[in-house]
């Protein structure tokens, strides 16, 4: 199919129902990031719990140059305000929580779209996703984060939704921007399969990306599908009573992380056998990083 079908118009009515979480192995158009393409500078040294910084100085951090507004020690770049974002920098040390032979062996049998290179670099758009918190606290975080991904996508083998039949719904016409890239334009992709046209709309606008327009650029770019999944993870709070990200910094545990997401679709009965699958695929995560689960497991 052109891209020009492919991107036309259809006026079809829409109808708003659960999301199906289903995808495709389908090769990508592309796997080129265009993040990873800007212009980056030269990363300074990689940030250290235990130096002091004076206000002034920089230390890289996932990727990204930050600079100290005044003296600070232990405070995470991104956690906090005494850190401003310096943009993107290349050459740095590794000092995420979880390591490029950890992420191998969370996901052995992954899609080649999902380059650990490509969620490093997403990580710049939420600088305290895995950056809050005590190594443990933000160990689990990450961990966590990665089971929903495991569990939507089915181990990261999956860019986009299997069945197009469904493709159609994804669009609800009510909203005032409309589906300007097509009726059938806005189904599941990435890691956590994100769709909607309203969901396409706001993570577009929040992280400076056209993807209303434009919604193949999650199926084509790596850093922008795992950006999406980032959205959501640290800014909704779905049918929960609080964003993932808070409920993993807070101590609330990986079941209020569910709940964020599906809500009473899994939660308090709803299925009991897609909880205890998440919770189970989360022990194995956490154990491939090291850390224990901690509590409040289920929701």
């Amino acid at each position: 199919m052109t891209t020009g079908l492919r991107r036309a118009l259809t006026a079809v009515t829409a109808a708003l129902v659960s999301t199906v979480v289903a995808a495709s192995l389908a090769a990508p158009a592309s796997a080129d990031t265009s993040t990873a393409s800007a212009a980056a500078s030269t990363c300074a040294a990689t940030w250290s719990a235990t130096t002091a910084y004076s206000g002034g100085q920089t230390a890289s951090h996932h990727g990204r140059n930050w600079t100290a507004r005044w003296w600070t020690q232990r405070e995470t770049p991104g956690s906090t305000s005494v850190w401003v974002d310096a943009g993107r920098c290349v050459g740095g040390g590794d000092d995420f929580v979880v390591s490029r032979a950890e992420f191998d062996a969370i996901f052995p049998n992954r899609h080649p779209f999902y380059t650990y290179d490509g969620f490093v670099d997403a990580l710049g758009a939420y600088p305290a996703f895995a950056s809050t918190g005590t190594l443990e606290t933000r160990t689990r975080e990450v961990a966590a984060f990665l089971t929903h991904a495991d569990f939507e996508s089915v181990g990261l083998r999956y860019v986009k939704e299997i069945n197009e039949a469904n493709y159609w719904i994804k669009c609800d016409q009510s909203q005032p921007f409309g589906c300007p890239a097509g009726q059938t334009a806005y189904y599941g992709r990435g890691p956590i399969m994100f769709s909607w046209n309203f969901n396409y709309k706001a993570a577009g606008d929040a992280l400076g990306i056209d993807l209303l327009n434009d919604p193949w650029l999650v199926e084509e770019d790596p850093s922008i599908a795992w950006q999406t999944a980032l959205w959501y993870w640290n800014t909704q709070n779905g049918p929960g009573v609080m964003t993932s990200h808070e409920a993993m910094v807070s101590g609330s545990g990986f079941g209020q992380t569910i709940n964020s997401l599906n809500g009473a679709l899994e939660c308090d009965g709803g299925n009991p056998a897609s909880v205890q699958s998440r919770v189970d695929r989360y022990a194995r995560i956490t154990e491939v990083l090291g850390v224990a689960p901690g509590s409040g497991l289920y929701c």
